[in-house]
C-alpha cells in the first residue's frame, strides 16, 4: 500500500502554528487536539494549503508564506476616514479594534490607525496583511478519496 500524500480533496489531520517574523505566535494547536480539514473546503487559505501538497503523515515542516499567499498586502483603499463625531464619546486609541456593521448588518472589524478631534482613520485591512507568516505543521494523518 502506498503512502497517502496530500493533494486536492485530501482530508488532513495536523498540528499547526502561525508565527510572525519576530517569533510571536498568532495561532497554534500544538498544545491542543489536532485540526482536521479537507483540501479545498475553505477552512485554510489556498496559499497555506498549497504548501502542504505532497506531504504525508509524519512530515514536519516550517514554511514562510509571503503576504500575497497569506493575508494579502495592505491596501490603501481599505483605509477609511470618518468624522470624529461618529464615535460619540468613545475613548479611542491607536491600534484599538472597533466593530462596525455594513449595510447588510454584517460585522466588519476595523483598527484605529490615527485620530484627532475632527476625524478618525480606520484600517479595514486584515490585521496580518502585509506580513510574512511562518507556517509550522506536523501532519498526523492523510486520507484521500477513493
Amino acid at each position: 500500500m502506498t503512502e497517502q500524500r496530500i493533494g486536492q480533496k485530501s482530508t488532513v489531520t495536523l498540528h499547526f502554528a502561525l508565527k510572525l517574523d519576530n517569533g510571536d505566535v498568532v495561532d497554534s494547536n500544538f498544545d491542543k487536539e489536532p485540526a482536521t480539514f479537507t483540501v479545498g473546503d475553505g477552512n485554510l487559505l489556498p496559499g497555506f494549503e498549497q504548501t502542504l501538497y505532497g506531504y504525508k503523515a509524519g512530515d514536519k515542516r516550517t514554511v514562510v508564506i509571503p503576504p500575497e499567499r497569506a493575508f494579502g498586502r495592505g491596501n490603501d483603499a481599505n483605509l477609511q476616514t470618518m468624522p470624529r463625531k461618529d464615535f460619540d464619546d468613545m475613548e479611542l486609541s491607536e491600534g484599538m479594534l472597533v466593530i462596525f456593521q455594513d449595510a447588510r448588518r454584517n460585522e466588519m472589524p476595523g483598527v484605529v490607525k490615527t485620530f484627532d478631534e475632527n476625524e478618525v482613520v480606520i484600517n479595514f485591512n486584515h490585521p496580518l496583511a502585509g506580513r510574512d507568516i511562518t507556517f509550522e505543521v506536523e501532519i498526523i494523518k492523510v486520507e484521500n478519496p477513493a
